[in-house]
């Protein structure tokens, strides 16, 4: 029976998974990563800062020219209601970035980490789901299906919103659902995106068009169940259609790439962050909906923090899975993902609110950010690159 001996094993092997071996290596520890890497068709809006830290890793540049950056970001009220809110266009220019971010496909990124993650050779990987986990004292013990034995000291949930870890850590979450579907699709267009990203806010949520190389752009279009169904069961063609006439034709004719996402728009969260040697990050510690490029950025932030303790932890010679590491891991997360949570619920609840005063505010805001110039500009650095984030994502690896 393989037997692996690690500071650190990180359970999940898909985006959140990857970066946090690869972090963690880059932090000085060795690290047993458990899980097969998957994909999907959807993209990845990478916020400023999230490119900072994986160009600091290595991995930007294994994918930079597959991705689109974000240099316009405009928001388009395309409701039929009374009040509706003004047109709104943020510019990288205004703050001095390049691109706010950049838009990559979720195929080409976990392209990347997985060259990186096969070319650190701190870091082991076992192509092999967890089957068991034991917490003890002074280490933890992860079992694979195939019967291998991985032993750390600090045990990472990367495994996703239904997380193995958090079950077996005994971490209980909490959260509510909404009634809306996300779909998401990639497309071609006939017209030029201009490197901008369109959100046409509706009565049933965000239609947000995002760039990718060339003509194409990624698709996410959070609309009620009844409308997902039937958007579901159109053919190509017909779906390009509707998307066409949804988006006003700003992309001319679309067509529909083959491979279609859906899920059911929730909030979930971690009740704690970690506990006992075990830390939880990505959509095992959060899974938040697709408002405001959350996502895997949270996650980049989770990876951050977590290998800016743990390099700490080492160079004191510390222990990595310690309770200075755990506690600390969970403070920081859990004040952070608090904020994150409440901010996206407030944005897709006034979307959805048919109270008058709700809309009239969130109307009077959008016309406050489009005339106010120093409240944009101290929006828009706080949204990409905030003034309070880990080493990392600052460009420091130490």
């Amino acid at each position: 029976m393989e037997r692996i001996s690690a500071d650190v094993a990180v359970i999940g092997a898909g985006p959140a998974g990857l970066a946090a071996a690869v972090a963690l290596a880059a932090a000085g520890a060795s690290v047993a990563l458990v899980g097969t890497a998957a994909s999907d068709n959807r993209t990845t809006a990478l916020l400023a800062a999230s490119v900072t830290a994986l160009d600091t890793l290595g991995v930007w540049q294994r994918c930079r020219g597959k991705a689109a950056p974000l240099k316009v970001m405009r928001i388009v009220d395309a409701t039929r209601r009374l009040w509706r809110a003004p047109e709104v266009q943020f510019s990288c220019e205004e703050i001095g970035l390049e691109a706010f971010g950049w838009n990559v496909e979720n195929a080409d990124l976990v392209a990347a980490l997985t060259e990186t993650v096969r070319t650190t050779p701190a870091i082991t990987w076992t192509t092999e789901d967890a089957r068991a986990i034991n917490v003890g004292a002074d280490a933890v013990t992860v079992t694979t299906a195939g019967g291998k034995i991985a032993v750390a000291q600090l045990l990472v949930g990367a495994d996703g919103r239904h997380s193995f870890t958090r079950t077996a850590a005994g971490i209980e979450t909490d959260g509510w659902s909404y009634p809306q579907v996300a779909m998401a699709f990639n497309l071609r267009h006939t017209r030029p995106h201009g490197d901008t990203s369109t959100e046409f806010h509706t009565e049933h949520g965000p239609f947000t068009l995002v760039p990718l190389p060339g003509q194409r752009s990624g698709l996410v279009w959070v609309t009620e169940p009844d409308e997902a169904r039937r958007v579901r069961a159109l053919d190509d063609a017909a779906l390009g259609a509707e998307i066409e006439q949804r988006s006003h034709s700003i992309l001319g004719k679309i067509t529909v790439e083959p491979g279609r996402g859906s899920f059911p728009l929730a909030i979930e969260t971690a009740r704690q962050f970690a506990v006992a040697r075990v830390a939880l990050i990505g959509e095992a510690a959060h899974a938040l909906p697709p408002i405001g490029a959350q996502g895997f950025n949270l996650s980049v932030r989770d990876i951050a923090t977590l290998a800016e303790l743990v390099t700490d932890a080492k160079g004191h010679r510390r222990d990595p899975g310690g309770p200075e590491v755990i506690e600390g891991y969970d403070r920081a997360r859990r004040a952070d993902t608090t904020t994150r949570k409440f901010t996206v619920d407030l944005l897709n609840r006034s979307l959805l609110s048919n109270f008058l005063a709700v809309q009239g505010a969130r109307g009077l805001a959008l016309y406050m950010l489009d005339h106010i110039g120093p409240l944009r500009r101290a929006l828009m650095r706080e949204g990409v690159a905030p003034a309070s984030v880990p080493r990392l994502m600052r460009g420091d690896r130490s």
